[in-house]
């Protein structure tokens, strides 16, 4: 007991003869390197997928900013004021148009694995999953139809991006430059501190 009051005074005395010395401001500030955490692999195997998926990610990246970029510029126009139904759904049937005819050929090039990370990371980028996009901008049976071939592909567009469990996913992803959209951020920061 008699310890810790000693080093409580001491501490004290410290901050106050600190604030006596008016003239004499000491402040130290010290600027740390940036620091760049790198993936650690337990074996051979595990470095080759997580470079697979890097390699995968970076061929449908022009897709993936595509898509983006329509899905913002749909939403942008869905959203304005006195836009009729017709004219919505001209302005999507173009763009889709657009898409296909620049990206349709290319796109069935690629495989199933390249498929369904195309798939998590357009729902990455645009904070919604597939089948709420193709139920708002087409219509629900289209929605249907299309979920119906993806679960029998092994992927469920009814399913939002979970960023903690994507880890490898999502630092290939910041490594490109491709920050965790501001949705997803308090979400997992939230669950990321419920666990621990």
């Amino acid at each position: 007991m008699k310890r810790a009051l000693i080093i409580i005074a001491m501490l004290l005395s410290i901050r106050s003869f600190g604030q006596g010395n008016v003239g004499l401001q000491v402040d130290t500030i010290y600027m740390l390197p940036e620091v760049k955490v790198t993936a650690q692999f337990l074996n051979d195997t595990d470095r080759y997928r997580y470079n697979q998926m890097k390699f995968y990610v970076t061929t449908i990246l022009p897709y993936l900013d595509a898509a983006t970029k329509v899905f913002k510029e749909i939403n942008a126009k869905v959203n304005e004021d006195g836009v009729s139904r017709k004219e919505r759904k001209q302005f999507v049937h173009s763009r889709e148009e657009e898409m296909r005819s620049s990206f349709e050929e290319k796109v069935k090039q690629l495989n199933v694995t390249q498929g369904t990370l195309l798939v998590k990371l357009i729902a990455r980028q645009t904070e919604v999953n597939l089948y709420n996009i193709l139920q708002e901008f087409k219509n629900p049976l289209t929605a249907v139809k299309w979920q119906a071939w993806a679960r029998l592909n092994g992927m469920n567009l009814d399913r939002k991006y979970q960023p903690d469990e994507e880890k490898d996913l999502e630092n290939i992803m910041e490594e490109l430059g491709y920050p965790l959209p501001p949705g997803y951020r308090y979400d997992y920061l939230r669950r990321k501190n419920a666990k621990s």
